[in-house]
C-alpha cells in the first residue's frame, strides 16, 4: 500500500479520538497473532495473569506496558511474536469476593452447596474477565487472544493434575499433620509467603506455674496466653543449673489443673526471659518440633474460625482475643499472672483477608521443597543456562529464598480452585492419588481441599503452551519463553516457583530473562492503598491524557528494579510531548504536497541540516535499539525525547522551512523526502511506547504496508552518517544559541534585526559559515552579517566565543560596558577551571596508562579548545577596558 489513509491530521491532538477505534483495527488485522512461520525466529512472553477479582491497577498498566514494548519491537524486528494473555482464578481472593456478594444477598456458600457456589464463581469470572479485556484494550496491549488461557481451564487442569500426581509418586508431595499458617477469617491454610508480618504493640504475660508437689513454681512468659490451655509441657535447657533438679517433675497447668512434665531441650535459650518456656505443640511450630522429640500430646484449643473449642474448658465458644482478655483477668485474680510487660512484636497477618494468622495444627498437603530448590540453585551456577535477572541484584534475593526453603503447604480449605486429586477409602482410609478416581468410586470420597493458587500459576509458562502434551506445536515452538516481566514483590510467590517447576517438568528454564520493576508509589513515595486514599485508576488517567501519555510516563519514568512515583504533572508533560509530535507531523504533512511512498527520493543535493538530521537519526536508531535490548527504557525515552523535541522539531523543522518556502523545487523535493523518511523512522522507533499516535501519524505519511505494528524496525543506513555535516551543524547551533542568549541578556527581542560579525578561526571555519550563511541570517535575524578571519572593530559590542569562531554583536545603546566585562570575567573563571581540570587529568600518570589513546586525544583537544576560548575572552576583556 503506497497511498495514505488521509493527507493531513486534525488541527488538535485529541488522544480519545485517535485511540477510539484503533485497537479494533489491530485485532481485525490479526497483527498480534503468532503465525508459526518457520522462517521467523520465535519470541515469547506470557503475561503475568491478573486475578479475576476486580480492576487492573497502575502496577498492572506498568507491567503490561513494558511487555507490550518488548513484543511490539520484536514483531517489527521480524520475530514471530507470541504474547500470550490469560488470567488467574486466584482462589482465596475470588472466593472471598463471591462470598461477600452472597452475604449482601443474605446467603452463605453453604446455602448454595459446593457445585452451585462454583457455578456462581464462574459467572463472576466471566464478568470480570470481560472488564480486564476492556482495560487491556484501553492500554493498547498487543495480545494474541486466540491463545488466551485461564488457570482453571481444561488444559491447565490437566497439567495441574499431572504435576500433582507425578510429584506424589516421586515422594515429593506428602500429607501430614503440621503447624501451618491458618486464616480464621477465610478458614484456610496459607503458605509462608501469603503471610504479611506487621509490628504490633502487644505484651509479654509473665506467669508462675506451680509445681505439682507443692515445692514452688516455675516462671514462664507468653505473648498468647489463650494458648496455655493447650500446653503439654514446660521446657528448660539441659545445662541450665537453675532447673536441673526440676527436670522430670511436673507442674499443674492453671485453669485446667492438668499435670504436665518439665522436659529438657537444647532449643531453649537460657539467656532469654526466665529460661523456661511453655510448650503448646498444637499452636506453635517450634513447640510442635519439641513435642515430637518428647512424644508430647497435641491439644488443639481453637476452632477453624478462631473461637475457642471444648478443650478450652470454660472459655469454649469465646473469640480467641476475648478469651485472652478473660483468661488474663482470671489468672491475675488467682495470682498466677504477676506482670504484664509492653512488647512490640511482629505478628503475621493474612495477605488476603487481613486477619491475624494463627499457627494451627492441621493435616495438610505439602511439597517437599529441598530437591526442587537444589536443582534451581544449581541452574544459577551455570552462566549459560541460568535465568538472568535484570537488574542482577535480584538474583541474590531469589537465591537467598531458595537456599533457605521450607516445605510448601499447598492445600487450601476452599471450593474455588483445582480440587486435590486424592480419594480416601470410606472403610480403610487408604489414599488413592491418580489422574482418575478409583473404579469403585462409591467406596471412596475425594479430598475436599483445593490447591494453592500458586501451584497452578507456577506452571504458567508451559501449561499454557499445551504441556503435558509435549508434541503440542506451541510448546515445541514457543517454550521456553524469552522474557518474564514482573514486580520484585512476587519473586518468591511466583518467579521462584515457575523456575523449579519448569526445571522439574520440562528440564529447561521457563524464561531466559526476568525483568524486574518496582512498585508504583504516590508523589510522596508512599505505597498506594485504600486506607491512604492515594490510589490512581489507570483508566481515569487514560480518559484525561490518553493511553500513549500514560504508557510513555510509566515505561520511561524509572530504571529497572526501581519504584516509580506517579505524578499527574509528569503524565501531562508526556501529553505535551505527544502534542509536540502531533504538531510537527501536521506541519510536515501539510508541506509534503501529496508525496507518495514511491516518490521519496533521498539522492538529491542535501543541505547541512538534511545531512545532520539523517546522521542523528542513525545514531538514535542504533542507541535506542541497543538500550531497548538491555531493557533500559528510561534511557530510550530520554534519547527519543531529545531527538524528537530538540533535533527534529526545534532545529530541523525550523531549518526545513527555508527550502520549503523558497523557490528551489529540487531542494523542496529533497526536504519533503527527508521529512517523510525521518518521520516514518521516528514513528517506528516510538511505536512500541506510543502505539496509538504513531499508527495515526504513520497512516497519514507516505508508507508501505497495512499497519505500523508490522512495519520493519528502523535500520541504520551507513550512507547517511556524515560526521563533517554533524560538526558543521554543531557550529551553527552554537552560533545561533549564543546569539539568542546575548539577545536575552540585553533584552533585545528576536524580532529586532541586529548587525553581526563573525571572526572565523581559519579558512575551514570561514567556508562552513559562508556555506550556511542563510541559516545564520535567518535564525539570528541580522540586518548585516560579516564573516571573516580577521575583523577589526572599535565598536562597543557583546561577544561570545564558540568552537572555532568569535561572535561580535555591536549593540550601541543596549550594552553596559561594566556589566559586559563582569560577564566576561565570569566566563574566564569558568574556562580557567575547565583548563585546570583537563590539565590535572592529563598530568595523572594513572589516567595516561589506563585510558585508550582516543580518550587521551579527546582530552587534549578539549584542553586546546578551552585554552583558545579563554585567550579570546581575555583579549576581549582587555579590549573593553581599553588596555
Amino acid at each position: 500500500m503506497t497511498t495514505n489513509e488521509q493527507t493531513t491530521l486534525s488541527t488538535k491532538y485529541d488522544p480519545n479520538a485517535i485511540e477510539k477505534n484503533r485497537y479494533k483495527f489491530w485485532l481485525d488485522g490479526k497483527y498480534f497473532e503468532a503465525t508459526g512461520d518457520p522462517e521467523k525466529e520465535p519470541y515469547t512472553i506470557v503475561i503475568p495473569p491478573p486475578n479475576v477479582t476486580g480492576k487492573l491497577h497502575l502496577g498492572h498498566a506498568w507491567d503490561t506496558t513494558l511487555q507490550d514494548i518488548l513484543t511490539r519491537m520484536k514483531r517489527m524486528q521480524g520475530y514471530d511474536v507470541l504474547w500470550l494473555p490469560g488470567m488467574d482464578h486466584a482462589g482465596i481472593a475470588t472466593q472471598a469476593k463471591v462470598e461477600a456478594k452472597l452475604r449482601e444477598e443474605g446467603k452463605t456458600r453453604y446455602d448454595l452447596g459446593r457445585e452451585k457456589f462454583v457455578e456462581e464463581t464462574w459467572k463472576w469470572k466471566e464478568e470480570y474477565a470481560a472488564h480486564i479485556r476492556e482495560q487491556w484494550a484501553k492500554v493498547g496491549l498487543g495480545l494474541d487472544y486466540s491463545r488466551e488461557r485461564f488457570t482453571l481451564d481444561e488444559g491447565l487442569s490437566k497439567a495441574v493434575n499431572e504435576v500433582f500426581v507425578s510429584l506424589y509418586k516421586k515422594g515429593l508431595i506428602y500429607r501430614g499433620e503440621r503447624i501451618i499458617n491458618w486464616d480464621p477469617k477465610t478458614k484456610t491454610a496459607l503458605s509462608d509467603i501469603e503471610v504479611i508480618h506487621k509490628d504490633v504493640q502487644g505484651a509479654f504475660y509473665h506467669m508462675r506455674y506451680p509445681l505439682a508437689d507443692g515445692s514452688g513454681s516455675i516462671e514462664i512468659a507468653t505473648t498468647r496466653p489463650e494458648t496455655m490451655l493447650g500446653d503439654t509441657a514446660v521446657a528448660v535447657h539441659p545445662e541450665d543449673e537453675r532447673y536441673k533438679q526440676l527436670i522430670g517433675k511436673t507442674v499443674k497447668l492453671p485453669i485446667v489443673n492438668r499435670e504436665i512434665p518439665i522436659v529438657a531441650d537444647d532449643y531453649v535459650d537460657m539467656e532469654f526471659g526466665s529460661g523456661a518456656v511453655k510448650i503448646t505443640p498444637a499452636h506453635d511450630p517450634n513447640d510442635f518440633e519439641i513435642g515430637n522429640r518428647h512424644n508430647l500430646e497435641r491439644i488443639l484449643v481453637m476452632n477453624e474460625d478462631g473461637t475457642m473449642n471444648a478443650n478450652a474448658d470454660k472459655y469454649n465458644g469465646l473469640d480467641r482475643f476475648d478469651c485472652r482478655k478473660q483468661i488474663v483477668k482470671d489468672l491475675q485474680e488467682q495470682g498466677i499472672l504477676f506482670e504484664i510487660e509492653d512488647h512490640m512484636h511482629s505478628v503475621g497477618h493474612s495477605e488476603r483477608s487481613g486477619a491475624v494468622v494463627e499457627p494451627y495444627l492441621s493435616t495438610q498437603w505439602f511439597v517437599k521443597m529441598q530437591p526442587l530448590a537444589d536443582a534451581a540453585v544449581e541452574l544459577q551456577n551455570n552462566d549459560e543456562e541460568k535465568v538472568k535477572f535484570v537488574p542482577n541484584r535480584f538474583e541474590n534475593t531469589y537465591m537467598r529464598w531458595m537456599e533457605n526453603i521450607r516445605d510448601w503447604c499447598i492445600s487450601r480449605q476452599l471450593w474455588w480452585g483445582h480440587r486435590i486429586p486424592a480419594w480416601y477409602n470410606k472403610e480403610t482410609g487408604e489414599v488413592h492419588v491418580d489422574h482418575e478416581p478409583p473404579a469403585d468410586i462409591e467406596n471412596w470420597e475425594q479430598d475436599n481441599d483445593v490447591l494453592d493458587t500458586w501451584f497452578s500459576s507456577a506452571l504458567w509458562p508451559f501449561s499454557t503452551m499445551g504441556w503435558p502434551d509435549t508434541d503440542s506445536l506451541d510448546y515445541q515452538r514457543f517454550y521456553p519463553t524469552n522474557a518474564l516481566v514482573t514486580g520484585y514483590d512476587i519473586i518468591f510467590f511466583w518467579v521462584s516457583r515457575m523456575i523449579f517447576q519448569g526445571l522439574e517438568f520440562t528440564g529447561k528454564r521457563p524464561f531466559d530473562d526476568v525483568l524486574i520493576h518496582g512498585l508504583v508509589r504516590d508523589e510522596q513515595g508512599r505505597k498506594m492503598s485504600k486506607s491512604l486514599g492515594n490510589g490512581v485508576d489507570p483508566m481515569d488517567v487514560i480518559e484525561k491524557y490518553g493511553a500513549d501519555s500514560l504508557r510513555y510516563f510509566l515505561s520511561t519514568g524509572s530504571s529497572p528494579g526501581q519504584d516509580l512515583r506517579f505524578s499527574y504533572e509528569k503524565v501531562e508533560a508526556t501529553w505535551n510531548f505527544a502534542n509536540k509530535i502531533w504538531n510537527a507531523s501536521r506541519f510536515a504533512l501539510m508541506n509534503m504536497d501529496g508525496l507518495t511512498y514511491d516518490e521519496i527520493d533521498l539522492t538529491g543535493k542535501k543541505s547541512v541540516a538534511d545531512k545532520w538530521i539523517l546522521t542523528r537519526l542513525n545514531e538514535t536508531i542504533e542507541n535506542v535499539t541497543s538500550l531497548a535490548d538491555r531493557y533500559e527504557f528510561g534511557e530510550v525515552g530520554r534519547l527519543l525525547y531529545n531527538f524528537i523535541w530538540d533535533d527534529f522539531c526545534d532545529w530541523y523543522i525550523e531549518m526545513a522551512k527555508l527550502p520549503l518556502y523558497g523557490e528551489d523545487e529540487a531542494a523542496k523535493k529533497t526536504t519533503r523526502s527527508i521529512l517523510a523518511y525521518v518521520l516514518d523512522n521516528t514513528m517506528r522507533l516510538l511505536h512500541p511506547f506510543m502505539p496509538f499516535i504513531t499508527e495515526e501519524i504513520w497512516q497519514s505519511l507516505p508508507h508501505q504496508g497495512e499497519s505500523i505494528t508490522v512495519a520493519k524496525w528502523p535500520q541504520v543506513n551507513p550512507e547517511f552518517t556524515d560526521e563533517k555535516a554533524a560538526n558543521e551543524m554543531k557550529l551553527l547551533v552554537e552560533v545561533i544559541r549564543s546569539v539568542r542568549n546575548i539577545r536575552a541578556e540585553v533584552n533585545t527581542p528576536m524580532s529586532k534585526q541586529i548587525s553581526m560579525q563573525i571572526k572565523a578561526k581559519n579558512e575551514e571555519v570561514l567556508e562552513q559559515l559562508e556555506t550556511n550563511r542563510a541559516y545564520v541570517e535567518r535564525f539570528c535575524n541580522t540586518s548585516s552579517l560579516n564573516i571573516a578571519t580577521s575583523i577589526i572593530t572599535d565598536e562597543k559590542a557583546m561577544t561570545a566565543v564558540v568552537t572555532g569562531a568569535e561572535l561580535i554583536l555591536p549593540l550601541e545603546g543596549l550594552i553596559n560596558i561594566a556589566e559586559e566585562i563582569a560577564r566576561l570575567e565570569k566566563e574566564r573563571e569558568k574556562l580557567d577551571k575547565e583548563v585546570e581540570r583537563v590539565q590535572k587529568k592529563l598530568s595523572n600518570e594513572g589516567f595516561l596508562k589506563k585510558a585508550p589513546d582516543k580518550v587521551i586525544e579527546e582530552e587534549k583537544a578539549k584542553q586546546n579548545d578551552y585554552a583558545e576560548k579563554r585567550d579570546i575572552v581575555l583579549a576581549r576583556i582587555r579590549e573593553l577596558k581599553g588596555e
